[in-house]
């Protein structure tokens, strides 16, 4: 590609643990190529924008996967389909990273439920109960835009299930989801957490603006 750097590939690469091949192009100047390319072919874009983004997330370079999830984000915003749970699933459990995992966790599955929110607790069951780590998270973190939308009491519950978790990436998950609620409703997860024997990252992170 045209716009690769080799250099910025190597460190972009390094800071993800090596999981993924980069092109090198840092998020500015992808965004920019990128909404080239969307604007010369937006008809395309529209109209086949799961397919699309199914595609862009099979390759190998990692900055194709970031455009993938920009794609879904901005395109389906209010216009996803019952049927558009499986595409989430697949773009969580495919090439899974922290990255493009929170994403889609807060701008993705989180707008999906907000549209259909009749499907949240069966969603978030199958999910949570994953023996994917990557879908355990996305469950935890899928409210973190809501505020005073949040349904408290799941959060709960997803954080309860979760707290025996060795793994890094759902104690700081928990964590993240609970400082996320405190700044609507500070006093019930000071209580929350005071009761609920948390792992120490996960508390720490909970109450580390409080």
């Amino acid at each position: 590609m045209d716009n690769s750097n080799s250099q910025n590939a190597v460190a972009m690469s390094k800071y993800m643990k090596n999981n993924f091949v980069f092109f090198g192009i840092k998020t500015e100047e992808r965004r920019r190529i990128f909404k080239t390319i969307w604007t010369e072919n937006q008809k395309e874009v529209s109209t086949s924008t799961r397919e699309i983004a199914s595609l862009l997330f099979s390759k190998k370079e990692r900055e194709l996967h970031y455009c993938a999830v920009e794609i879904v984000m901005k395109n389906l915003k209010n216009n996803y389909i019952k049927e558009d749970i499986l595409l989430i699933e697949k773009l969580v459990i495919t090439n899974s990273w922290w990255d493009t995992v929170d994403v889609i966790a807060k701008f993705i599955l989180g707008d999906y439920l907000l549209q259909f929110p009749l499907e949240t607790d069966a969603v978030i069951a199958r999910f949570s109960n994953s023996e994917n780590m990557w879908l355990n998270r996305t469950a935890i973190l899928f409210q973190l835009g809501y505020k005073e939308k949040t349904n408290f009491d799941l959060l709960k519950f997803i954080c309860e299930k979760h707290k025996t978790s060795t793994e890094f990436f759902i104690q700081k998950a928990i964590g993240w989801a609970l400082r996320e609620y405190a700044k609507t409703n500070p006093e019930a997860v000071k209580d929350f957490v005071s009761k609920s024997s948390l792992k120490k990252l996960s508390e720490k992170e909970a109450l580390k603006n409080l």
